[in-house]
């Protein structure tokens, strides 16, 4: 029979971090009791509290943070007045934390095997022996192929995949009773994603652990948690179990949160999203009365203003919300976003034809140099060949490590193509580095970045950025028309004029994603590559720059080069797709054909490893084995064969499949038969029909 008391319970929770400015009240009475082989989910934007929470719970707060208020109870025992010993006792032993980036979490100077025997060895006192067995099987348990050469490697040897693999199994050396994920699978591929969510469910299971599951991705916490605390400006505005707050929500917040996610029944013609208006409160200065009031659109002065608001209870199933309108909203007569107007694609702007770029590997070791022998390289892109229209959005989807980046450095010029053509307006500039390129010629190919921390000069005001590209790739010389062009580029990312006078350590994530859109557009460019534009952006921040890129492509017909391993965007934003693999183009086809069957088994598994949060799609579960091959030495035959569950054994593994015409310019590179093709069933099934 299982223990009755909650592993957890977190009531009234306060977390503060002292500075020289003062208190900043991080967290405020947080509220939450988790049992034992449940797993509960915290999500909200970036700043809202959910790592703080994390950290608290472990009793890690650093120098400057403290717990000012509350209860804090693990296995009815109070934490707060735990000593150092007794803390030491439990943390990684029987609370035990996964964190964000596994790279960081790793000490590159230790080999795998070392770190994991430090917790039986100095815990528990193991000898080596027990601890390097003991180390073996848990990391068997988290699937990890060949053991023994993990153990052995440093962690710079291994994948991204491998090393999140290898921190699960630090977390669960010791069997904890409660295991605490801070966005464990942020950093991943969606193929490896699948595979780590399956594997942590598993292992709950079997071990009978607790979770909290901290997550940006509402789809990741529909699949993996029992109940969902959903966080704004260090509260809790809603909790309850899964099913009642995905299908019955009842804070704004919550549904603005939905509302801003592209799921399958979202069109950005008819069902746009609908971003939240403003920007999370600082800490120390929050409103008056509900925190959530100044971006709310139900809102009503004098109400929601005033007092603080207690959380408040709407069903006897634990469903709770802070929101003193919660049961007057008519969340369906809310007024939607209007969509964006359906253009007609232009004239053919880009031309890819059988592009290869190849890197040379030298050995350049004493053994080498008298054996000699032939050289070796890295196929980074094999036969690419693709269009793209005027004022068309075509997406570029595949893992990390298939080929889209370097694709992206041929196009800018910061690479050349080893072979075949890329045309942009008929002119051959595979092979024409930057450096040679006319400002003009510059100017009509422009880039967004992905992370807008680190493509702004912090020294400089946003507007003399955008002014220096105006005069190098405009060639505007005269001020006044420099600093009216400024104004109308800000105008067009929907900034205000007053933004130009401000550094970028001064803005937000998604303004300064705002300016470097602003920056693309400002040379008036016919072809604009966004290279994972939106995946350092909160979800709400998302969902307004797709829908200003979207604005901005139709109003200037720009052809949109979309970059993403994010494929529920990619299906709201983009007219065609091009689903890349080891350097391969493995499909492509307009947007609705390679998001319904026939598909190629690869892009049927990427299909399967989105998260989707709506219950009413059900979704066939593929999760791929293995790890992308090395590009060094890709495997005979089809590139995918080594993974794919539908391999055909002495064809697939052998022979390079041929690239097939399904119709009206979808095409796959696949060996299947047309009558394995036509009866593959749809990956998603309910409202994304």
């Amino acid at each position: 029979m299982s223990d009755p008391t909650p592993i957890l319970e977190c009531k009234g929770l306060s977390v503060s971090y002292f500075t020289r400015a003062g208190e900043i009240p991080a967290v405020k009475d947080f509220d939450l009791t988790v049992l034992q082989g449940e797993a509960v989910g915290i999500v909200g934007e970036s700043g809202c509290g959910k790592s703080t929470v994390a950290f608290a719970i472990m009793r890690y707060l650093g120098a400057n943070g403290a717990i000012v208020d509350g209860e804090l109870r693990f296995r009815g025992r109070d934490m707060l007045s735990m000593t150092a010993d007794d803390l030491r006792d439990i943390r990684g032993a029987r609370i035990a934390m996964i964190y964000q980036e596994p790279a960081s979490a790793l000490n590159p100077s230790m080999r795998i095997a070392e770190q994991l025997m430090e917790v039986p060895i100095h815990r528990d006192g193991a000898s080596r022996a027990e601890a390097r067995a003991l180390a073996l099987d848990v990391l068997a348990d988290v699937k990890l192929p060949d053991p023994d050469r993990i153990m052995d490697a440093y962690p710079h040897q291994i994948s991204g995949g491998q090393q999140q693999r290898v921190l699960i199994a630090m977390a669960l050396i010791s069997k904890p009773d409660l295991l605490l994920l801070d966005e464990p699978t942020t950093a991943l591929d969606v193929t490896i994603e699948a595979g780590i969510v399956q594997l942590v469910k598993e292992l709950s299971a079997r071990h009978g652990m607790a979770m909290i599951y901290i997550s940006h991705n509402l789809g990741l916490i529909l699949e993996t948690c029992d109940r969902v605390a959903v966080m704004y400006s260090g509260e809790v505005v809603e909790i309850g179990r899964v099913a009642d707050v995905f299908e019955h929500m009842r804070h704004p917040y919550t549904q603005g949160l939905f509302a801003s996610i592209p799921l399958p029944s979202s069109d950005r013609h008819a069902r746009p999203l609908r971003p939240i208006p403003g920007q999370l409160p600082l800490p120390h200065r929050r409103p008056k009365g509900c925190n959530f009031a100044p971006r709310c659109s139900f809102a009503v002065a004098g109400r929601c203003d005033q007092d603080a608001v207690p959380m408040r209870q709407i069903n006897g199933d634990g469903h709770e919300v802070r929101c003193v309108r919660w049961d007057e909203i008519d969340f369906q007569a809310a007024n939607a976003n209007e969509g964006i107007s359906h253009v007609s694609p232009g004239p053919v702007v880009l031309e890819v034809d059988r592009m290869r770029k190849y890197y040379e590997i030298k050995d350049n070791s004493f053994a080498a140099l008298i054996r000699g022998g032939a050289a070796r390289y890295v196929r980074a892109n094999e036969d690419i060949s693709f269009t793209a229209r005027e004022a068309e959005t075509v997406a570029i989807v595949g893992e990390s490590g298939c080929g889209k980046s370097t694709f992206a450095k041929v196009l800018m010029g910061l690479e050349q193509a080893t072979a075949g053509e890329v045309r942009l307006h008929g002119k051959d500039i595979s092979r024409l580095p930057i450096g040679q390129r006319s400002p003009e010629a510059v100017g009509i190919l422009q880039m967004v970045f992905q992370n807008p921390f680190d493509t702004l000069n912090p020294s400089w005001a946003v507007g003399a950025q955008i002014a220096r590209v105006v005069r190098k790739l405009g060639g505007e010389t005269d001020a006044g028309r420099i600093r009216s062009r400024v104004l109308e580029l800000l105008s067009l990312v929907k900034l205000p004029a007053d933004v130009a006078h401000r550094r970028p350590r001064q803005l937000s994530g998604g303004e300064k994603q705002r300016i470097g859109i602003a920056r693309a557009f400002a040379g008036n460019p016919a072809l604009v590559v966004a290279d994972e534009p939106v995946s350092a952006l909160d979800v709400s921040v998302q969902a307004a720059v797709i829908g200003l890129l979207g604005e901005i492509q139709a109003g200037q017909r720009t052809t949109l080069l979309f970059i993403s391993h994010d494929l529920s965007v990619v299906r709201y934003l983009s007219d065609r797709v091009v689903v890349m693999y080891l350097g391969h183009v493995v499909e492509q086809g307009s947007t609705d054909q390679v998001f319904r069957p026939p598909y190629h088994p690869y892009t049927e598994a990427l299909l399967s490893a989105v998260p989707i949060a709506d219950r009413s799609v059900s979704k066939r579960q593929i999760v791929l084995g293995g790890e992308l091959p090395s590009a060094l030495d890709p495997p005979a035959g089809c590139p995918f064969q080594a993974r794919c569950p539908r391999r055909i054994d002495g064809l697939c593994d052998r022979d390079m499949p041929p690239r097939r015409e399904l119709g009206a310019g979808h095409k796959i590179l696949c060996h299947l038969g047309d009558d394995v093709l036509m009866e593959m069933a749809p990956v998603f099934a309910g409202a994304a029909d």
